[in-house]
């Protein structure tokens, strides 16, 4: 099947949109296919404004989001590929939605057992020292309402 992604940020998109608020794009640039101006682009994360007023040409496709946005008064293409879109949310209260890294798009397409065995490939020795080398995050920018 394909990914649930693009349909869930369109959908995402249209309620924001639909309540009058602003929906803000979080994405891990580091992607790869990613097309942001270099200089908005902090701790390998940027934020975009995805508002119908920021932005001209907006397509949310299956594959891709592109859109044409003026940084520092000069127009730029900028292309995102739904794999790398982290969230899309309400830039007022913070209501959207998060998505995981999608494991999909880097398994084989070989059937299951060559997605164990790439698994299996990729398995990290758990640690035993105690040090832990991953770098620490901060909180979530989302807050999850009920």
């Amino acid at each position: 099947m394909t990914s649930n992604r693009p349909y869930l940020l369109r959908a995402i998109y249209d309620w924001i949109s639909d309540n009058g608020l602003t929906p803000y794009v979080l994405v891990d640039a580091a992607k790869p296919g990613v097309k942001v101006p270099a200089h908005v682009v902090k701790n390998g994360q940027v934020v975009l404004n995805l508002a119908m007023r920021a932005v001209g040409n907006l397509d949310l496709g299956n594959d891709r989001i592109a859109f044409q946005a003026r940084f520092s008064g000069v127009s730029q293409s900028i292309v995102i590929p739904v794999q790398a879109v982290l969230a899309l949310y309400a830039q007022e209260n913070g209501q959207g939605m998060m998505f995981p890294a999608d494991e999909n798009d880097a398994l084989p397409s070989n059937g299951p057992e060559a997605a164990d065995e790439a698994n299996e490939a990729n398995e990290t020795p758990p640690n035993v020292g105690g040090d832990d080398d991953r770098p620490k995050r901060g909180a979530p920018h989302l807050r999850v309402v009920k």
